[in-house]
């Protein structure tokens, strides 16, 4: 039997790389199993499916969080073009605090990103008409949603694309500066 594999960043975040069995018709793939996540130290009961769709290319979403008690992890993936999905460790006392991790996910690659509690999440579209879904752990909550600037200098988060390409939301081109920013997560060991 085959198995679904995880590339581990040492500090949360995953890269899931599920299995795709192919034939001359195409393939198909499982992208949510329970057994197969608990397998890769991944326990989390997912309550909701999101659905983003991005008409440009350079169209940023994030960072984002929801704070608790309604905070977030997100399992993350592309059904449609390219995005360079981003997260950012913001648990207060971890020795990765501030520290940025990326991943190219594609409809192509079939990879996924786990975006844990603790977390910043964001991405830009590196393709039109891009198309995300993502799994999530708890519910959205206007009062517990929050964000960073995208472009923080103090994060120095590599987007490939120039500030002034970017397509932005007005709620996210006017997040707050890292610096101002009070994490309500803490890291535990």
């Amino acid at each position: 039997m085959r198995g679904w594999s995880a590339r581990i960043s040492g500090w949360g975040a995953k890269v899931v790389v599920p299995d795709r069995f192919g034939d001359s018709r195409g393939w198909f793939c499982e992208t949510w199993n329970r057994q197969r996540l608990l397998g890769l130290d991944i326990d989390i009961e997912f309550v909701q499916d999101n659905q983003s769709y991005s008409r440009d290319t350079g169209t940023v979403r994030g960072l984002h969080y929801q704070s608790p008690p309604f905070a977030q992890d997100k399992l993350v993936r592309v059904i449609h073009g390219r995005i360079l999905d981003v997260v950012v460790d913001v648990r207060r006392g971890s020795p990765t605090y501030g520290r940025w991790a990326s991943a190219e996910l594609s409809a192509e690659n079939g990879r996924q990103l786990l975006a844990p509690i603790g977390f910043l999440h964001g991405f830009v579209t590196l393709e039109p008409d891009t198309e995300v879904v993502y799994k999530v752990s708890n519910y959205y909550s206007r009062e517990c949603d929050g964000g960073v600037l995208w472009n923080d200098p103090d994060l120095a988060i590599d987007w490939g694309i120039p500030a002034d390409a970017a397509q932005l939301s007005d709620k996210d081109a006017r997040a707050p500066r890292f610096v101002d920013f009070a994490s309500p997560f803490v890291w535990e060991e």
